[in-house]
């Protein structure tokens, strides 16, 4: 099989599957140890945590703390409902579902219109009363860069706190000026199950996860070393690799258009991280593609959305009609995919197309 599903997860770095491995020890190790308890098992655990908590922190702007979560999804949701104010929330048209629905959850969202290509426009006015702003980094189902900087400064100049989903992001590219940065671990070759929210000094957030107050009084609950170790090896590889990675990626890029020209890239060609190749093909039967491709794992759209039948309201957003929309596939790659597995992939795409006629 050939993975091209990046934005989806990515494949466990090896290196964080050795600093897991320890974590993981049953009786006969002393792994195991609750990060929680004061003697000497649990003390080991807890350090653990602290140099992956460096290594994490070692991507994110100066000025801040990581508070490790089970997901992205669980440090939106943190950073939404616990950040203070009750003004109206500005959220882009095509922020992840986490960001969307938890506005709309509040009560109070307000969308921020994204242009044809993409581009979230920091010229347009937000609602007198906005008390945050939610604008990501990088798109999950087209891969398009935000100007993160204007909105930064924006939510500033309106007294608002700008959170930003780096989720695509984190590792690859220099992480955006926030006041807070949901992360995941899995989306740069760490573990699924575990997150974080980096959070700026001297911003006071309010727990939504009530109990034992474990994670610096935010989150509740037991920390896993294992998944965090995980976390911490990834964070610490990519920093290492982030150039090496990013040359990697672009002469895959540049070899996928010369595979498939002819299809009509969705979103911004500069403007974007160009691990993710979006694109359509009018008439294309995406259903019938993927069944016809089943040993190249792509996506018909965000992963978070497949299977409800709904058109990407991402791909709404930048004005595709319905159809065009559905004719769309996502080719994500990265660090392990080689060229040998892109052409091999584009040829059975390509093959399976032309026979749609």
């Amino acid at each position: 099989m050939i993975y091209l599903d990046c934005q989806a997860t990515t494949p466990l770095a090896p290196e964080a599957r050795e600093a897991m491995l320890r974590w993981l020890d049953g009786p006969e190790g002393t792994g195991f140890g609750n990060p929680h308890s004061p003697h000497r098992m649990g003390r080991q655990a807890a350090a653990a945590i602290d140099a992956a908590r460096e290594y994490v922190a070692a991507l994110c702007p100066p000025g801040g703390t990581v508070i490790f979560t089970g997901s992205a999804t669980e440090a939106i949701n943190l950073a939404m409902r616990g950040a203070p104010g009750e003004g109206s929330i500005s959220v882009s048209a095509i922020e992840h579902a986490a960001v969307l629905d938890t506005a709309e959850a509040l009560g109070r969202a307000h969308v921020l219109n994204v242009a044809a290509d993409g581009q979230c426009n920091p010229s347009q006015d937000l609602p007198d009363n906005v008390s945050l702003v939610c604008v990501m980094q990088v798109n999950n189902e087209i891969g398009t860069v935000q100007p993160t900087l204007d909105w930064h400064r924006k939510a500033k100049a309106a007294n608002a706190l700008y959170l930003c989903d780096v989720v695509q992001a984190f590792g690859k590219q220099e992480v955006a000026s926030a006041d807070m940065i949901a992360i995941s671990a899995h989306k740069l070759h760490g573990p699924k199950g575990v997150g974080a929210l980096w959070v700026r000094d001297g911003i006071e957030l309010a727990p939504i996860i009530t109990g034992g107050g474990q994670e610096q009084g935010l989150r509740s609950g037991t920390l896993s070393p294992a998944l965090i170790a995980g976390f911490g090896a990834a964070a610490k590889l990519a920093a290492e690799r982030m150039e090496d990675d990013a040359a990697h990626v672009e002469a895959l890029w540049n070899r996928a258009l010369e595979l498939f020209d002819g299809w009509t890239i969705n979103g911004s060609t500069t403007a974007r991280w160009h691990g993710n190749l979006n694109i359509r093909r009018e008439g294309l039967d995406v259903a019938r593609l993927m069944s016809e491709c089943r040993t190249v794992m792509f996506s018909a759209g965000s992963a978070c959305a497949s299977g409800s039948g709904r058109p990407s309201h991402v791909l709404r957003a930048i004005g595709l009609r319905d159809a065009q929309a559905k004719s769309s596939i996502r080719i994500g790659f990265g660090r392990y995919t080689t060229m040998d597995d892109l052409e091999a992939a584009a040829q059975a795409i390509m093959s399976a197309a032309d026979s749609q006629g």
